[in-house]
């Protein structure tokens, strides 16, 4: 069963986490947002009780 052999696949995963977590992901994160997020202030909404036409 060659797939129980982890001789090439661990080195190629190696690399590609290392090229991941190196190089890609510090450029990812020096992105800034479009649309960043604002300090709003959470409004609370006053619930009105329902009135049945029926009471």
């Amino acid at each position: 069963m060659p797939q129980l052999n982890p001789n090439p696949w661990f080195t190629i995963m190696i690399f590609t986490w290392l090229t991941l977590s190196l190089i890609i992901q510090p450029k990812l994160l020096s992105f800034t947002s479009a649309n960043p997020p604002s300090n709003k202030t959470l409004t609370t909404l006053k619930a009105n009780p329902w009135t049945w036409p029926w009471t």
